[in-house]
């Protein structure tokens, strides 16, 4: 007897981790399963068209197996029925006090389907198999749909060259206005989200004032070099920013996993010629190459690259490794987001095949020479009392060679705390 029950539990098992693994498998199918009896009344036999109202084509909603279909405002979107469930406002699933989801993801069924759908001029209805009721509004879904953000684009931006940037005459900000008032600060930021760049005059020449005028806007990011650093010509690092030569264009802390997002360069004292800084917009440079040649391009955004520092010097001893592609693209909607461009920094090429490296090859000598483009070439004069912004993720720098002392502080700082802080302000970063 104790076998025969033993028997009959292990047969149930069997059919109920069958018949759940078939659901999964016809997840994808596009059409409805058939073999789901209680779901069967809710949804039409066939696929077809609903329309809010009989007048209207503003919007309409048709339901697929695994997926909702919603056309409206000239977007066709597809929203997963899972996805659907798991982004639920209602009380019961997110706490809007504190904007965080409620809802445990992992207790949603795989399978689940909305039993009833319905759509007014605003606002789409679901109600589920256990009766709990969710609504979007429209204009929601549409801005956080997959078809919505392939539309939109995170960080607006103006791309530029030398003279599309002398053009637009960007103002400086005054430090005291950038240190006392929202408006200082906020107009600061709005030209560093757009342009890369930043200028703050009448700074008082010192590492100090300096470091009061960064945490302004951000975090300072501790690295190997401290949290504030002077900069000099005497190779006190293992680095040939510590010497008088000109430095190619090129991007910093590339072997870092993440670079560091925002450099602040004050020149404090030059006693000399020539060190003036270049400036070049790396995003402007990656667009010519997209429009001219996509496909190097794409390559760029795919090939991993280690780049690496070694220091002994002085008693500094580092290591760092950094793995990434020079150009680093959102996939869904191809938006730019980050180079990752240093000559001197980039280690042996041994992670891809030998056919792809000669491709890799001539698509960085593609970027390399729109890098190089003189109208791309942005000069300035560093002088004491203007202290330079650099999006390090997007704007490569350097310089040229120098004479007698010169002497520049600054400091990295979080790219993420920029961002909140502009995102306070209500700026779109």
């Amino acid at each position: 007897m104790v076998e025969v029950v033993f028997l009959s539990m292990w047969c149930h098992r069997l059919t109920h981790l069958f018949s759940s693994t078939r659901c999964l498998l016809n997840r994808g199918s596009g059409h409805q399963i058939s073999w789901q009896p209680r779901y069967r009344k809710s949804l039409p036999a066939v696929s077809r068209w609903h329309h809010m109202a009989p007048a209207s084509l503003n919007c309409a909603w048709q339901l697929h197996g695994d997926h909702l279909e919603l056309r409206y405002a000239e977007t066709l979107m597809r929203f997963d029925y899972v996805w659907l469930r798991d982004h639920c406002r209602s009380a019961s699933c997110y706490n809007t006090k504190t904007n965080q989801r409620s809802l445990d993801t992992a207790s949603v069924d795989l399978c689940i389907k909305p039993k009833t759908v319905r759509v007014d001029e605003t606002t789409l209805f679901l109600t589920w198999p256990d009766g709990h009721v969710t609504r979007y509004g429209l204009e929601w879904l549409v801005k956080n749909s997959y078809e919505g953000q392939k539309q939109q684009v995170m960080h607006p931006r103006i791309l530029w060259n030398a003279e599309i940037y002398k053009q637009a005459q960007v103002p400086s900000v005054d430090c005291q206005n950038f240190l006392e008032t929202k408006e200082g600060l906020k107009e600061f930021l709005q030209n560093f989200l757009l342009y890369g760049i930043a200028f703050v005059e009448n700074v008082p020449p010192t590492k100090e004032d300096t470091e009061i005028l960064a945490e302004r806007i951000s975090l300072i990011r501790e690295t190997i070099y401290g949290r504030m650093w002077y900069f000099t010509s005497d190779f006190s690092r293992g680095d040939t920013a510590y010497t008088k030569l000109a430095l190619d264009r090129h991007t910093d802390t590339t072997y870092f996993q993440e670079p560091c997002g925002i450099q602040v360069f004050h020149c404090l004292k030059h006693e000399g010629t020539g060190g003036r800084t270049l400036l070049v917009d790396g995003f402007y440079a990656a667009e010519q190459v997209l429009q001219r040649a996509p496909e190097e391009f794409e390559l760029l955004t795919k090939v991993p690259l280690k780049h690496e520092y070694i220091e002994n010097v002085m008693g500094c001893h580092n290591h760092m490794i950094g793995v990434g592609p020079v150009l680093n693209i959102y996939p869904w909607n191809n938006e730019l987001y980050l180079i990752r461009y240093n000559n001197y920094d980039r280690a042996v090429i041994n992670t891809v095949p030998y056919d792809v490296v000669h491709r890799w090859y001539a698509a960085h000598r593609t970027l390399t020479t729109e890098l190089r483009r003189p109208e791309n070439e942005l000069w300035v004069k560093l002088k004491p009392g203007k202290a330079l912004f650099v999006d390090n993720w997007r704007i490569l720098h350097g310089r040229e060679s120098f004479t007698g002392y010169r002497q520049l502080c600054g400091c990295y700082l979080t790219r993420d705390d920029m961002l909140n802080t502009a995102r306070f302000l209500g700026l779109q970063a």
